[in-house]
């Protein structure tokens, strides 16, 4: 994958656009990423991501961004299916992994402590994906 593909990719596009991708991962980011887990190598910075993208103080571009990387991670079928295993989530963690360098700064203690919560199973991270702590 070029940086030109994952440019296209991590576009914040409009509100319209941002409801349908934050409907999507809130829907299935939780399914996807314990799928997931085992190939993605920054689980608890993902995680915090999804918590940054939910939390209504993030900045909208910001939230854009993370809202398309994320839509990206979810979706089954993207430039190398999911369905895959390990090879299948190569395309997914490249493209987060862009958009993790371009708004690092934005997730903060919070969106961490929310991750820790969550991957320690006792956040609400193993059963709805809302926000509770953020």
């Amino acid at each position: 994958m070029d940086d030109v593909k994952i440019g296209e990719i991590l576009t914040p596009g409009d509100d319209q656009k941002q409801s349908r991708q934050e409907r999507q991962v809130r829907s299935k980011f939780w399914p996807t990423f314990r799928r997931a887990v085992g190939y993605v190598p920054f689980s608890r910075d993902l995680v915090a991501a999804y918590y940054c993208a939910m939390d209504p103080k993030t900045p909208r571009r910001v939230r854009g961004i993370l809202l398309a990387a994320l839509a990206y991670f979810v979706m089954p079928l993207d430039v190398i299916p999911d369905v895959f295993a390990f090879v299948g989530f190569t395309d997914d963690v490249a493209v987060l992994a862009m958009a993790f360098r371009m708004i690092q700064s934005h997730i903060d203690d919070s969106h961490y402590d929310a991750a820790d919560l969550a991957l320690s199973g006792e956040g609400d991270g193993s059963q709805s994906g809302q926000t509770s702590s953020v």
